[in-house]
């Protein structure tokens, strides 16, 4: 275990690191996706969905999300949802809140397209190292829900199983059990929407079209698909909608029963995700390896404390590396945003 006073600035190299020590989990965090494109460093996306320039949320929507005391979008979406339908079944006028609910929609849309990466800059080699990476564990959980791991199993999809291999391609609990290497979205992502009766099913489409109308359907005429991701707020809040969601909980519970030798890479595990924190220390993996962007020695260390205080008390093993020296973090990855 890490001395909490007691740290270097000395980083690991990862290849050597994992050449004495095998890992069979990966957790991936926001570093991950800003590795490939920077604009994913975002503070909020609601904050974002507030001020894009093109419809974004007005009053009355953000006085539902004031209500309902969330900046969660799956929890106002999937509450309108609820709320319009009930209405039609009483008789009840049901066009404010299914207005509200496609407003909101629209202006998430507007957000994520604002700030994520364009197919057309996704470079197929991107795509192969990051699926050839990701193969490489047993398991990889990922609190990401940008289309990054999406597109990486698309390019090779026999590589690795993300489970939603039922009819439509939903998840089914019975079902999920699997030989190949598994990837799990602690978060959900855009290409996963919640159906009506609580369960998770994933979008597909070919290539990048699935970013100009992810959740949205063909027909205005009904109340179309709730997207399943968990984008942002406090970690009771986050984990509230974990439990809301049976795929969502298999994928917590998962990370609960981790007990093997872990990797983590670009994930700051800040207060916000205190429940990704609290599965670990309950998990207590034998080693944890953390990335680390070596900005400065004072960044390194300040960083080491940061980890060590997380774990202390767990018997823990924390290795700490120099992110350009992984797979996911070499320097080439990087897209230049546009201005």
């Amino acid at each position: 275990m890490t001395d909490l006073l007691d740290v270097d600035a000395t980083l690991e190299d990862w290849n050597a690191l994992r050449a004495t020590t095998d890992f069979s989990g990966l957790l991936l965090g926001n570093g991950a996706s800003r590795a490939v494109w920077d604009d994913f460093g975002y503070d909020s996306l609601f904050e974002n969905a507030r001020t894009v320039e093109e419809k974004p949320l007005s009053p009355s929507e953000l006085s539902v999300f004031d209500a309902m005391q969330t900046r969660s979008f799956e929890q106002v979406l999937g509450a309108l949802k609820t709320t319009s339908r009930v209405n039609k079944a009483l008789a009840v006028s049901s066009a404010a809140p299914r207005n509200r609910y496609y407003a909101i929609k629209e202006a998430l849309i507007n957000a994520v397209h604002d700030l994520h990466i364009p197919w057309r800059l996704v470079e197929a080699s991107t795509l192969t190292i990051l699926n050839r990476e990701l193969a490489s564990y047993r398991t990889v959980f990922t609190t990401n829900y940008d289309l990054l791991n999406y597109w990486a199993l698309q390019h090779q999809g026999e590589a690795i199983d993300d489970l939603f291999n039922g009819p439509d391609a939903s998840f089914d609990l019975c079902e999920s059990s699997t030989e190949k290497p598994r990837l799990l979205y602690l978060h959900g992502g855009l290409h996963l929407v919640r159906n009506q009766d609580g369960t998770a099913r994933k979008l597909t489409a070919t290539e990048g079209t699935l970013l100009g109308s992810f959740a949205i359907n063909n027909t205005i005429k009904t109340l179309d698909d709730v997207p399943l991701f968990v984008n942002e707020g406090p970690s009771a809040d986050k984990l509230k909608t974990i439990r809301s969601s049976d795929y969502l909980s298999f994928c917590y519970d998962q990370l609960l029963g981790h007990g093997d030798n872990l990797c983590i890479f670009g994930h700051a595990l800040g207060e916000q995700d205190s429940h990704v924190v609290r599965a670990l220390r309950l998990a207590k993996p034998k080693t944890v390896a953390i990335s680390i962007y070596p900005r400065s020695a004072a960044f390194i260390q300040h960083q080491k404390r940061h980890y060590a205080k997380l774990f202390e008390g767990t018997g823990v093993e924390l290795r700490f590396f120099d992110s350009k020296s992984h797979a996911l973090g070499n320097p080439k990855l990087s897209v230049p945003v546009e201005v």
